[in-house]
C-alpha cells in the first residue's frame, strides 16, 4: 500500500512537472516573465527567488504549477505597466506566442509518452510472434505426464483421423482442447529445433485453476527494437493510442449527453492509484508503460476545448482570431472558473464511484 502510494505520487508529480516545464520553457523563450514555478500545490513551505522567478516547494505533494505574469489579468492593466516591460506579460504577447505557451505542456506530455515507449521498445517488449509457446507445465497434469516442458513450441494438434490443425494463438489451442476433452490428441512440438509428436488426453474433469492439459501457453515473444526503428514505432504507438483515447472520450461524452451509462468505468485519482498498485506488482516495465499511458492521457485531456484546461484557454485565442478582438477578460475568467468548479465536481463524483467500487470489491 505504501509503495503504491509513493509510486502514484512520484508518477503524478513527474507528469505534471513535465507539463508545467513545457509552459515555463516556452514562456521564457518568447520573453514572458514567469513569476513562480512551484513543486506541489500551495500553501508554500519554502520559496527562493532567482532572477524574476520564485522557485517554491509547497505542502500538497501533487504535481506543480507555473504562474505567468499577467496570465489572469486584464489587458486594461497595460496603463499601469511600463512600456519597456509590456512584453513580459502573457496577455501582451501575440496570438501565436500565447498559443505556443498553452500548447507546450501538452506537447511535453506527448513527448514524454513517446520517450518512455521508445525506452521500453529498446529494452524489449512482448509481442505476438505467430508461435505458440508452453510457458508453464502443472505437475502431474496430462501435459507433464507425457513430457511436455517449458519452452516447447506447439506447431499443430490433431485428433485421428482428422488432419492436423495449426495453432497460432492461445485461443486456437484452448478451443481445440475443450472441443476434444477426453479424446487422445497428437501434438507436434518443436523443442530446440527438434520436431516430435506427443500423444496426450485432455482431462474432462479439471482441477480449479488448471486447464484440461495443465499448461500455461502464450504467443508472445520478447522483441527488442533497434535504435533506428524504436522512435518511429514509439511515435506510431502513441498516435494510435491518442486517437483511441479521443474516440473513447467522445463516446463517453455522447452517452452521458444522451442520458445513457458509459460503457466502461471512468477512473478518478483513487482508481488510477489502484491501477498503479497493479502495475507495481508486475514490475518496473509495467509501471513505465502505465506512466506513458497516463502522460498521453494528460496530454489528450488538456488539449480538449474544456474551460480551465489548456485547450479551453486556447479556444479563447481562436475566438480572438475569428472575432478580430479579444473576448472580454471578465467573461473568459468567469468561464474558466465555472469550468474548474465543474471539473472538481466531476473528480469528486468519480472518486465516490471509485470508493464504492472498492467497497463492492
Amino acid at each position: 500500500m505504501i509503495l503504491t502510494a509513493i509510486t502514484f505520487l512520484i508518477i503524478l508529480t513527474i507528469l505534471v512537472l513535465i507539463h508545467e516545464l513545457g509552459h515555463f520553457l516556452v514562456a521564457r523563450m518568447v520573453g514572458v516573465r514567469v513569476e513562480e514555478f512551484g513543486l506541489g500545490l500551495p500553501p508554500r513551505i519554502w520559496g527562493k527567488k532567482f532572477g524574476d522567478t520564485i522557485y517554491s516547494l509547497n505542502w500538497l505533494p501533487i504535481g506543480g504549477f507555473v504562474r505567468l505574469a499577467g496570465e489572469d489579468k486584464d489587458p486594461d492593466d497595460s496603463a499601469k505597466v511600463k512600456p519597456s516591460h509590456l512584453k513580459e506579460y502573457f496577455w501582451a504577447r501575440s496570438k501565436k506566442e500565447r498559443s505556443a505557451i498553452l500548447v507546450a505542456g501538452v506537447f511535453m506530455n506527448f513527448v514524454l509518452a513517446v520517450v518512455i515507449t521508445m525506452a521500453l521498445l529498446l529494452t524489449g517488449v512482448k509481442e505476438p510472434s505467430g508461435k505458440l509457446h508452453v510457458e508453464r507445465v502443472v505437475p502431474n497434469s496430462p501435459a507433464a505426464l507425457v513430457g511436455l516442458t517449458t519452452g516447447d513450441v506447439i506447431l499443430s494438434v490433431a485428433v485421428a483421423p482428422n488432419p492436423p490443425k495449426t495453432t497460432v494463438t492461445p485461443n486456437d489451442l484452448i478451443s481445440f482442447v475443450k472441443d476434444n476433452a477426453g479424446k487422445e490428441i497428437v501434438m507436434i512440438i518443436d523443442r530446440g529445433g527438434v520436431v516430435s509428436a506427443f500423444k496426450v488426453t485432455p482431462r474432462t474433469e479439471v482441477p480449479p485453476g488448471e486447464g484440461p492439459l495443465g499448461v500455461a501457453i502464450t504467443d508472445l515473444e520478447l522483441h527488442k527494437y533497434p535504435l533506428h526503428e524504436a522512435p518511429g514505432k514509439a511515435l506510431m504507438i502513441n498516435v494510435t493510442r491518442a486517437r483511441d483515447m479521443v474516440a473513447s472520450l467522445g463516446g463517453t461524452v455522447w452517452r452521458l449527453v444522451t442520458l445513457r451509462a458509459p460503457e466502461a468505468d471512468v477512473a478518478g485519482p483513487i482508481g488510477i492509484a489502484q491501477v498503479t498498485g497493479v502495475a507495481v506488482s508486475f514490475g518496473w516495465a509495467a509501471v513505465l508503460e502505465f506512466a506513458s499511458i497516463l502522460s498521453l492521457n494528460l496530454a489528450v485531456l488538456n488539449v480538449l476545448p474544456i474551460p480551465a484546461l489548456d485547450g479551453g484557454r486556447l479556444m479563447f485565442v481562436f475566438l480572438e482570431k475569428m472575432l478580430g478582438k479579444k473576448v472580454r477578460p471578465a467573461f473568459e475568467r468567469s468561464t474558466h472558473q465555472i469550468g474548474m468548479l465543474i471539473l472538481l465536481g466531476l473528480i469528486v463524483l468519480v472518486s465516490i464511484n471509485d470508493i464504492l467500487r472498492l467497497v463492492r470489491g
